[in-house]
């Protein structure tokens, strides 16, 4: 019976076995991988992938068995030192009263083996977990790790985030610099702490700083010597001094054994990240040519207690520490495994109490921190979003509803906020921030190659290259402080073409570089006031360049004044004009009872003579400053005195003409329509219509000064203008009718019987005045500037002097040279008849 009982129990917990088995009341992992990592508990876990052995050797795969699992080979020190700077930065933040307080970070950090399997398993396995199973029905809870440090290289990064940006973990690379992991619809939750390539570009470095490529060549991978001899030959052949290499210093050292065969010295070096900081470009032979190197490489921090830290550690027996155990054999040389051989000789035990401080690694030397650097700021960046979540009040919070994050359940997702948003700054004094697309900015030290006493090389800080949000990339430099590996020991000149000075342009050749150019004058009335101006300005509308070309300076303004000699000869013609004139009135007025005054009748001849003297007078108005009164007044007086001159003319003539024809039977009533009151009525009547032409003239469009530039751009012609082209054409036509009936009433009246027939000397004035004025029309147009006005006034005072020597220089002549034929009958013509 006991016996049944038995059986019957040992069935039933088989079966509740069983039971458990088959339904499915946990979760299980698929697969666990086999890695090498190093794990601390804490209320939160961050995750770290770094480089700590260079191989991944994979096993054969048959698929017979179960397969085995990769392992690595070759134990990189300093990748190791990088993982070491993580835990440091946690340990740090843990023991900060103020970062943090109440919460203890924890890590679990991974090797990655430089290998993107390695990498890819390493992260799935932070993402997911290590537990076995896991005992919760629904498979949920919260993320085995908030944040994830790594991976340094771009590759890995590139495929991790992709799919863990699925889930939004957030991912802070300390060395990955692809341009590509900036696309933040690809790479959401991506963050670095080290600058992207699109900010590591030395093309756009050189743009930055005003700079240009002569050349652009590849080395080759193989180490081609054709290829090598090829480019040396380019370097040679460039008036560039300053040769730029971008590129590992495995691929740069073939060339510099071209270099020290040939000799090749005057040349800058200027070192790219990825072999600024190499030792192995040191090599002795090298050091001739590679003194005064100049490089950038990334920001070296000081970390204060890591070099304590990392002589503190020690193995441990924990498989979540395995990697302190690979460590602690490859830095003595040792086993912890018992009897233990590497073929023949024998391996010693590892005691685990070995003392650090005795070697000289990578691991230990702190004085290079860059990478390592970069790590402890992502730590920081993490932890400084973090602590921010953890300060959310609630109602306050950036989440729905303005909720915060619940902190017993807490999601990466909602750690991506806090992270693109985190600011802080280093205990080196760096300013730590993310911009829209998770890139940190830009920073680096730029580097010079120096020798030391002991014949060798020594690199050091003399500067550094800085973004800022606001001020854009500054570079910060001790020029004092730089060698330069030249008999000067000063920086070389290395330019195409000499810079440009102010007052020319740059023009650049055809098939050559940028940096190679020429330098254009500017043209008139452009100016350039900086060195390497590309272009030319024009100058403001009253601005003139000066003969530099490098300023604007005010226009000279032209007009014809009384200083200018042209100004100083036609006011003086003006002048002599007028006492010319006034000399003719004394004359008249003197002999106006002789019969030749008479018999030209006196009182006409006064109101011409009158008249020429206003058109004198005239040219004054047109020479000086240009003002609102005199550009109204020259016209004005100028039309009126000409009209009043033209009528005077016109009368005359008509009296002439009608005291012949009333001398004839048939023409004795011609004489009462032409008295002394008809006469000046038509005078005055002829005048007052250009009299009123003028006032309409002047109440619509009046002429006003006018500034012109365009006939010569570098002067402004003080001018002025018109106004109504209908008003100044109508007031000219008219001076023009009158003239013409003028000249056809005396050209008509020329042959009749008179010994002084006044009628041929007005014909001979008309002729001169029409002359002048048909001429005056295309010398007008044609003339620039002040000179326009000039040749108005001529043909002004041309004119005048021809009617006043025409009609009066005969009269005067008889007057006062031969006053025997100034009678009655000379004048009558009867004594020649009597002869």
């Amino acid at each position: 019976m006991w016996f049944t009982l038995y059986i019957y129990i040992c069935l039933s917990l088989n079966c509740i076995s069983a039971t458990l088995i088959l339904k499915p009341s946990m979760c299980l992992l698929q697969r666990s991988f086999k890695l090498n990592g190093m794990y601390q508990d804490g209320d939160f876990i961050l995750g770290g992938l770094f480089e700590v052995h260079f191989f991944t050797v994979f096993p054969d795969l048959t698929f017979t068995t179960n397969p085995k699992s990769p392992y690595c080979e070759i134990f990189n020190m300093e990748g190791f030192q990088h993982a070491q700077t993580m835990a440091f930065a946690i340990e740090e933040i843990n023991k900060n009263p103020k970062l943090l307080p109440n919460i203890t970070l924890g890590y679990h950090l991974y090797d990655n083996c430089v290998m993107l399997g390695m990498a890819f398993r390493a992260a799935i396995s932070l993402t997911s977990g290590t537990e076995e199973s896991f005992l919760n029905l629904n498979c949920s809870g919260p993320s085995p790790v908030i944040g994830i440090v790594g991976d340094p290289s771009s590759t890995p990064s590139i495929a991790i985030s992709s799919v863990l940006g699925l889930f939004r973990v957030p991912i802070v690379s300390h060395y990955a610099t692809c341009s590509c992991l900036s696309n933040r619809k690809k790479y959401p939750s991506f963050f670095r702490t080290i600058p992207s390539d699109a900010f590591q570009s030395f093309q756009q470095e050189m743009r930055q700083f005003g700079l240009c490529a002569a050349f652009s060549e590849f080395l080759p991978h193989d180490n081609n010597p054709r290829t090598i001899q090829h480019i040396m030959g380019v370097i040679q052949g460039s008036t560039a001094k300053a040769v730029v290499v971008f590129a590992p210093s495995s691929f740069l050292i073939p060339l510099m054994n071209e270099v020290v065969l040939q000799n090749m010295t005057g040349r800058q070096w200027i070192a790219s990240e990825a072999w600024a900081t190499s030792l192995e470009s040191h090599i002795p032979s090298f050091q001739p040519f590679l003194r005064g190197t100049i490089g950038i490489a990334i920001r070296r921090g000081e970390i204060q207690r890591l070099h304590d830290f990392l002589l503190r550690i020690r193995p441990s027996n924990d498989p979540k520490n395995y990697m302190l155990r690979i460590f602690w054999e490859n830095m003595f040389g040792c086993s912890f495994g018992k009897g233990d051989t590497e073929g023949e000789q024998v391996i010693k035990v590892c005691t685990g109490q070995e003392d650090l401080s005795t070697t000289n690694t990578p691991y230990t030397d702190v004085s290079g921190l860059r990478a390592a650097y970069n790590v402890y700021k992502a730590v920081y960046a993490l932890a400084h979003a973090l602590h921010d979540l953890m300060e959310c009040e609630e109602g306050k919070g950036p989440f729905s509803k303005n909720s915060c994050a619940d902190k017993t359940n807490l999601k990466p997702w909602q750690v991506v906020h806090y992270l693109q948003n985190v600011n802080f700054t280093t205990g080196f004094g760096d300013y730590v921030s993310f911009d829209k697309n998770g890139d940190a900015l830009a920073i680096y030290d730029v580097l010079n190659w120096q020798p030391s006493s002991d014949e060798s090389i020594r690199i050091y800080t003399v500067g550094v290259v800085k973004e800022g949000t606001e001020t854009g990339m500054v570079l910060t430099l001790d020029e004092d402080a730089i060698f330069w590996n030249f008999e000067t020991r000063k920086p070389p000149r290395s330019v195409c073409s000499e810079s440009c000075p102010p007052g020319t342009r740059r023009a650049t050749r055809k098939g050559l570089p940028v940096c190679c150019f020429d330098c254009l004058p500017c043209g008139d009335g452009e100016i350039s006031n900086t060195t390497n101006a590309v272009e030319c300005f024009l100058c403001p509308d009253e601005f003139w360049s000066n003969q530099y070309n490098n300023h604007c300076v005010p226009k000279e303004v032209e007009f014809l004044s009384y200083e200018d000699p042209l100004g100083i000869s036609l006011t003086t013609a003006s002048l002599l004009g007028t006492c010319f004139c006034a000399l003719v009135i004394f004359v008249f007025a003197l002999h106006r009872n002789t019969p030749i005054v008479r018999a030209n009748n006196s009182e006409l001849s006064f109101l011409l003579l009158l008249s020429l003297k206003l058109c004198f007078l005239c040219v004054l108005l047109f020479i000086g400053r240009p003002q609102l009164w005199t550009c109204q007044l020259r016209h004005v007086v100028f039309g009126i005195s000409f009209v009043l001159c033209m009528s005077s003319i016109l009368v005359k003539t008509m009296v002439v003409i009608a005291v012949f024809k009333s001398s004839r039977p048939e023409g004795k009533g011609a004489i009462k329509w032409f008295g002394a009151v008809q006469q000046r009525s038509t005078v005055v009547v002829l005048t007052v219509l250009q009299v009123l032409i003028c006032a309409v003239w002047l109440s619509t469009a009046s002429p006003t000064p006018y500034k012109n530039n365009q006939y010569i751009r570098s002067k402004i012609v003080y001018e002025c203008a018109i106004g109504s082209v209908v008003g100044f054409s109508m007031l000219l036509s008219y001076i023009g009718f009158l003239a013409a009936a003028s000249f056809l009433l005396a050209f008509l009246a020329r042959n009749l019987p008179d010994n002084f027939n006044e009628a041929k000397f007005i014909t001979f004035s008309m002729l001169i005045f029409s002359a002048v004025w048909i001429a005056f029309v295309p010398a007008y147009v044609s003339s620039p500037g002040k000179y326009t006005v000039a040749v108005e006034i001529f043909a002004i005072l041309a004119s005048t002097f021809g009617l006043l020597i025409a009609i009066f220089a005969p009269k005067c002549y008889i007057i006062l040279l031969h006053p025997e034929r100034n009678t009655k009958n000379v004048i009558m013509g009867r004594e020649t008849q009597n002869k």
